[in-house]
């Protein structure tokens, strides 16, 4: 019985002692102060050091700030012992911090926050810097002003390579006399006999008809792929504006095919079995379209919309890939010079 109340006691003694040491250790932690260094106006007080109360308007402050810079900025200040030139700066900028503290309504709430609760470091910390870190331009804006960039860049390259596909079929024969043909047909190549002053020289007349040529060509070929004729439409910027209009095309056109084709058990259309065969050979409407009309109609014979068929189709159009590389001279010089005299074989000349 003695034993267990000693040991009581002895329990006790051991709370007690260590309930102080907490006690000694939490009272010789710094007092929480709102003033940190490193934030706003640091161990100063803002609104002291404009002179002002912490109710004061925005007019007040202002007027405070202008009387205090005018006396403080480096340009008027006098200084009366030499080495308060350095003194002065740090007080003209501790000013300017206060008042870019204080003019901001956003600013002052949070700084009057940490004026309110000093214990709450961190949450401090975060708000200063993140307010101090944050753009000052509108982000939408800046995103607004790239996509725009991005699409003038765009659509400046596809007229380019545009002219460039023009410019490269006047010069083919095939498309010239053709062009030619049509021009003589519109009677936009007649000359006429020209007299007096009116008379052109015969470089006039042939940049002329060169710019005639090329307006029929441009007219009557529609190139396809990477150097077709550029659209407003297929920019960025209209994409992204016309983005949920094609969503909700798409919605649309999909829900219809599962119900007409799915559901209902209708059979395709020409058009759906070329976009089956489309999808099934992987290519986008652009390459798809500068097919000859000869080549779809071959997909459409062997029914290649047909998943089983289609796999039939590319292993024979694989066999047939590597039969001709096969017989190619091309392909069979390229093997003998891998196999003699390929990247595997380096040799090094004594000099």
């Amino acid at each position: 019985m003695d034993l267990s109340t000693e040991r009581s006691r002895g329990g006790v003694r051991c709370c007690l002692w260590r309930l102080t040491v907490l006690l000694l250790s939490v009272s010789s932690l710094p007092a929480a102060t709102a003033l940190l260094e490193g934030l706003y106006c640091g161990t100063e007080v803002c609104y002291d050091v404009l002179g002002v109360s912490r109710e004061a308007s925005k007019a007040e402050i202002a007027r405070a700030y202008r009387q205090l810079a005018r006396r403080y900025h480096p340009d008027r200040y006098r200084p009366e012992k030499p080495g308060d030139e350095e003194a002065a700066h740090q007080k003209f900028l501790l000013i300017a911090t206060a008042y870019e503290t204080l003019k901001d309504e956003d600013s002052r709430r949070d700084y009057d926050y940490m004026l309110d609760h000093p214990e709450e470091y961190y949450q401090h910390y975060y708000a200063y810097y993140r307010r101090r870190l944050a753009p000052k331009v509108d982000v939408r804006i800046v995103i607004l002003v790239t996509i725009c960039a991005i699409s003038a860049v765009q659509y400046v390259s596809w007229c380019s390579s545009y002219n460039k596909a023009i410019s490269y079929l006047v010069t083919v024969p095939k498309y010239r006399i053709q062009a030619t043909e049509i021009a003589k047909q519109q009677g936009l190549l007649n000359r006429t006999k020209e007299k007096g002053k009116n008379r052109r020289s015969k470089e006039e007349i042939r940049e002329q008809e060169e710019e005639v040529i090329r307006d029929i060509i441009k007219n009557k070929i529609d190139i396809k792929g990477g150097y077709q004729k550029p659209r407003l439409s297929d920019i960025l910027l209209c994409q992204m504006v016309l983005f949920p209009y094609y969503l909700s095309r798409y919605v649309a056109w999909y829900v219809c095919w599962v119900y007409r084709f799915t559901i209902c058990r209708e059979e395709y259309g020409e058009e759906e079995k070329l976009y089956l065969i489309r999808s099934n050979m992987m290519m986008s409407q652009a390459q798809f379209d500068s097919l000859e009309e000869s080549a779809k109609q071959t997909f459409l014979e062997k029914q290649l919309w047909i998943r089983d068929k289609f796999e039939v189709y590319k292993k024979e159009r694989e066999e047939e890939m590597k039969a001709k590389l096969a017989t190619d001279p091309k392909m069979k010089r390229y093997r003998r010079w891998m196999k003699n005299e390929g990247p595997g074989r380096l040799t090094f000349i004594d000099d």
